[in-house]
């Protein structure tokens, strides 16, 4: 999927104004989910991404590098705390964020690979499952 599929179909899903609304949602919620998911599978991700929506991703595991953190192991936060991470990047209220998060996800779900997007679910806590698309919901532990 290219870039500008992508950020049209945030922008449509989380009902935007307009597409620099989204491409800050969609940034926001990429970097966010690079530091809670590991970062190999953040690189992972990003290597299916057009290359400036990946870098998102790579920025959050390079970070996790420096801070220490080995390859398996992301960041461990709920729901509310992803919310905040996006809501303070994006420049929007929490009840925005999540709304925007779901939306990202939703598109990321058409995205990326099955496989890498069951990583994702699998990696995610109960409450962020609620962000994933209905089907990748229910995989959430």
């Amino acid at each position: 999927m290219q870039h500008n599929e992508m950020i049209g179909k945030v922008q449509e899903l989380a009902g935007l104004p307009d597409r620099g609304s989204a491409e800050r949602a969609t940034g926001a919620v990429l970097r966010t989910l690079g530091e809670r998911v590991a970062p190999g599978l953040a690189e992972h991700m990003a290597a299916q991404l057009p290359p400036d929506l990946g870098a998102h991703l790579r920025a959050a595991a390079q970070d996790a590098g420096r801070d220490g953190r080995g390859r398996a192991a992301g960041e461990r936060f709920d729901l509310t705390a992803f919310a905040g991470r996006v809501s303070g990047r994006a420049g929007v209220p929490d009840d925005a964020a999540v709304r925007d998060s779901a939306a990202v996800l939703e598109v990321l779900d058409g995205a990326l690979s099955p496989e890498l997007m069951d990583k994702v679910a699998a990696d995610f806590s109960a409450d962020l499952g609620e962000l994933l698309p209905s089907g990748r919901a229910r995989g959430a532990g």
